[in-house]
């Protein structure tokens, strides 16, 4: 069943304390193209969760939120007491003798120094480590309800592209009953003019003249060939609409729907008949609405 590019999936769990939650929308695009909005903390597993949402997600044009409330604790510093000792050796020495008394010292300022915190050794990669192995597992748990979201949605697509399939069909049927009748009533017209023609000068109608000019009109405005590709990839439009595979099928109906109207703007060109000419229009309205709901589909 194809799928829609359009859903939206998302988790969210706890590991260790901290929490996380992954949220994942997609709407259309001609190619995959990702949007990730990570906390500062956890930036370096950016590539990573690229990497994860795009081998699931094919095409589209995805966005990435990620949500992270670290456990207490788990991000504080360690403070440096050599190096405060340091900085408040060197303001000891440069306050004056006559005002020290009156001076006092904040330890807030302190804090933002350079030095002085000091993230515990390993903390940040032991952080990374569990937002790995939590991230790994709620991205494929927000694919997996997106990619639900997509075929619920596909399937609507699906039973829509099948009825402008239907109905496109119907009227190249009758196109094709038509195009017989259209080099009949041309031989009866030209046969029609040229006895009218004739009869003034008493000449007669050859019939080998006649059926040379009527074969000749005949060539020039044959759709059998036509019709028959167009048949063909009416055919095949069908088949991509239930992938045995499950592959993305959206490529392939743009393309089918490009060559479709390339046979009914051939089909235009070449009949001059008005009742063809108004089925051909109603033909590429339907593969113009065709493209447009190909446009949805992954």
């Amino acid at each position: 069943m194809i799928r829609s590019m359009t859903g939206f999936g998302a988790a969210s769990g706890e590991l260790d304390g901290s929490r996380y939650t992954v949220e994942i929308r997609s709407v259309n695009g001609k190619f995959y193209k990702s949007t990730l909005r990570l906390p500062d903390e956890l930036l370096p597993l950016e590539a990573e969760v690229d990497q994860w949402v795009s081998k699931r997600l094919g095409r589209g044009s995805i966005t990435v939120a990620v949500r992270f409330v670290p456990a207490p604790g788990a991000l504080a510093a360690t403070v440096d007491r050599a190096v405060v000792a340091t900085y408040l050796e060197q303001l000891d020495a440069a306050i004056p003798a006559s005002m020290r008394d009156r001076c006092t010292i904040d330890a807030s300022p302190l804090l933002a120094l350079p030095g002085v915190l000091v993230q515990g050794g390993g903390v940040e990669d032991r952080m990374l480590d569990a937002a790995r192995t939590a991230l790994g597992g709620l991205v494929g748990e927000a694919c997996d309800r997106l990619i639900e979201m997509r075929r619920r949605e596909g399937a609507s697509l699906a039973i829509q592209l099948r009825e402008l399939g239907g109905e496109l069909g119907g009227r190249l049927e009758r196109i094709a009953e038509r195009a017989p009748e259209v080099v009949v009533g041309y031989r009866e017209r030209l046969r029609a003019r040229i006895e009218v023609l004739l009869a003034e000068s008493g000449a007669a109608l050859r019939e080998e003249d006649l059926l040379r000019e009527v074969a000749i009109y005949a060539d020039r405005s044959d759709i059998a060939e036509e019709v028959i590709r167009l048949r063909g990839h009416l055919e095949q439009f069908e088949q991509v609409l239930t992938p045995a595979d499950g592959s993305p099928a959206g490529r392939v109906l743009d393309f089918l729907a490009q060559e479709m109207l390339r046979e009914a703007n051939t089909i235009a060109s070449k009949s001059s008949d008005a009742a063809i000419t108004r089925e051909v229009v109603e033909v590429k309205g339907l593969i113009d609405r065709i493209k447009e709901q190909a446009q949805n589909v992954e």
